[in-house]
């Protein structure tokens, strides 16, 4: 008997988290060492905070940020402009039936925290947060 899928809501399988956190690794591995040949690229530290994979294993959504927050657009479009270079790059240190197709999205997390800590450190909110 075949397994059930999973729900929409039940979030990323097993498979999906190990493949992502793979994918993470390998694409730090070639950015750090400038396995890409774009000086545009190479002259920017990239920090790879996330990989999430697709159920088909197909898609591979990367979640990064230039070190620093500095030139996130010019970092964005240098990897867009090598997206095939350094897809047969991850894939090559994988053993994957398929290469997964990259997409690139800057990382909003530190900002969202930035912004959390910013609320909190109001004195309307403090207040109501010690008053419970």
């Amino acid at each position: 008997m075949p397994r059930p899928r999973s729900t929409p809501g039940s979030g990323p399988s097993q498979r999906q988290l190990r493949v992502g956190e793979l994918i993470r690794r390998r694409l730090s591995e070639v950015l750090a060492r400038g396995d890409i040949h774009d000086p545009d690229l190479n002259a920017i530290s990239i920090t790879v905070s996330e990989v999430r994979a697709s159920p088909d294993l197909k898609l591979a959504t990367v979640y990064l940020l230039p070190l620093g927050g500095r030139e996130p657009d010019t970092a964005l479009a240098a990897l867009k402009r090598n997206r095939a270079e350094i897809r047969r790059a991850v894939a090559k240190g994988l053993e994957l039936k398929f290469a997964p197709e990259l997409r690139f999205v800057l990382d909003d997390t530190f900002d969202r925290m930035d912004e959390a800590r910013r609320l909190f450190s109001q004195d309307t909110v403090r207040r109501d947060v010690e008053s419970d």
